[in-house]
């Protein structure tokens, strides 16, 4: 099985890579933040448990997402593999991801890390503030601040992956079909 972790900062191109990984290797999506959504709609028990804390303000917890990444994996048992996108997100949470994935007898083939460095991702982001009218793109402040937040709690996400030989940094510079071909590459290399 095929289970690929997309990384990559604000404005890296995950969501347009990620659309071509999917079609092109036939995966699973699993985006942490629309399997929130889902289950709060489908008021599962985990669910409703989630929407009680966000309601609140809160963040939902390891323990709850990994149990709803357990139920989506479950219900696509025919898959070739999934692209995990939003998670992990910390050291902590790819070991339990790991410890979910190894009871299901799978793993993680690798990560692949987008990267742009910092002045790009802060054009790139203005530009699509400019063009969507997001508010978090609109500010340059804002949007510094969440590239910072990611490198800073990125950093053990990536020596986690590293050390398991799973990390694969990816030039997140070029056209579309440049990058997708470099992403092909190393993707290549596990099937």
């Amino acid at each position: 099985m095929l289970n690929i972790v997309l990384f990559g900062p604000p404005g890296a191109g995950k969501g347009t890579q990620s659309d071509l990984i999917i079609k092109n290797y036939s995966l699973v999506h699993l985006s942490t933040g629309d399997i929130l959504r889902s289950e709060v709609k489908a008021q599962t028990a985990l669910g409703m448990e989630a929407k009680k804390l966000m309601d609140a303000g809160d963040l939902v917890p390891d323990a709850i997402v990994i149990g709803m990444i357990s139920a989506k994996l479950d219900a696509n048992k025919d898959a070739k593999g999934f692209i995990f996108d939003g998670f992990p997100r910390t050291a902590a949470q790819a070991s339990a991801l790991d410890t979910l994935l190894a009871e299901k007898n799978t793993s993680i083939a690798m990560m692949l890390a987008l990267e742009v460095d910092d002045d790009e991702l802060t054009k790139r982001l203005l530009l699509r503030g400019k063009e969507s009218g997001r508010a978090d793109d609109a500010n340059e402040s804002i949007i510094k601040n969440r590239i910072n937040e990611y490198n800073n709690k990125t950093a053990p996400l990536k020596d986690y992956y590293t050390h398991q030989g799973k990390f694969h940094s990816i030039k997140g510079v070029g056209t579309i079909e440049e990058i997708f071909a470099s992403l092909c590459e190393k993707i290549n290399t596990y099937s």
